[in-house]
């Protein structure tokens, strides 16, 4: 019986996401460390246990699908996915068919996730689309007509706090939530504030200032882990969409299929 079970598998700095999809739906998806010391074993074990209940499925079909932004950690995934699937997985580059034309000036030095959230963005909100993933960086992906025309990449919303964090002796750690107010009475509220509205800030200027160079009206799709908390006062954020990368993993891995 045919299969058309997808493993995808997004390699990140600071998280690992990989999600099982049927088509183009996405049945389960999961959240992890990029802990670099993973042995291909240890990350077959660890795909099994996730993976059970599409075990046969992924077997059968033998897609298995990675972008992957941390080259260490690549030779890992592949060789797991080629012991426990029997699959030789698909890594995205610029040298595949994406459907998407580069206008860096060096295709290659794209982020595979972005290439992947680009391919995924056309295909799903249109021709005209920014994408702003928020991970270890904070990325901007700008799409128009059929062409990843540039973006702009800015330190991330943790990785902003935790090195303010690392670098004031007094102050102390704090969970980056939205806050109740804007002004903070106690500098654990200060900091709250100014992580979360600062990033928000930040992300609609950036919006503004691309729309206004570009001169054009895109979509503004968000993606990544915190999506979601900065969407709830972002002016420009019009929807959150946590599986955009694996999307776009599945539509360059069908455009590619050997």
């Amino acid at each position: 019986m045919r299969t058309d079970a997808l493993l995808a598998i997004d390699i990140g700095n600071t998280n690992v996401v990989v999600g099982v999809l049927e088509g183009d739906r996405v049945r389960e998806q999961w959240r992890l460390s990029s802990y670099v010391g993973r042995t291909s074993d240890e990350i077959s074990l660890l795909l099994r246990d996730l993976c059970r209940d599409f075990e046969g499925a992924i077997a059968q079909s033998k897609r298995v699908a990675i972008a992957s932004v941390v080259p260490s950690l690549t030779p890992a995934f592949m060789e797991a996915a080629r012991r426990h699937y029997g699959a030789e997985a698909l890594v995205v580059s610029a040298d595949l068919d994406l459907g998407l034309e580069i206008a860096y000036r060096d295709p290659f030095s794209v982020g595979a996730d972005r290439i992947a959230n680009a391919v995924a963005a056309r295909a799903l909100y249109g021709e005209t689309v920014i994408v702003v993933d928020l991970g270890t960086a904070t990325t901007f992906d700008i799409i128009t007509e059929g062409r990843y025309e540039g973006g702009v990449i800015v330190p991330g919303v943790l990785t902003s706090a935790e090195e303010l964090m690392r670098r004031a002796a007094r102050l102390a750690r704090v969970e980056v939530c939205r806050p109740e107010r804007v002004v903070g009475r106690t500098t654990e509220e200060s900091m709250q504030a100014g992580i979360y509205f600062g990033a928000v800030g930040m992300i609609d200027s950036l919006v503004r200032r691309i729309t206004a160079e570009m001169k054009f009206e895109p979509r503004v799709i968000a993606t990544g882990g915190l999506a979601a908390l900065v969407a709830e006062d972002s002016e420009t954020i019009e929807a959150v969409d946590d599986a955009l990368t694996l999307q776009g993993l599945r539509l360059i891995e069908e455009r590619n299929r050997r």
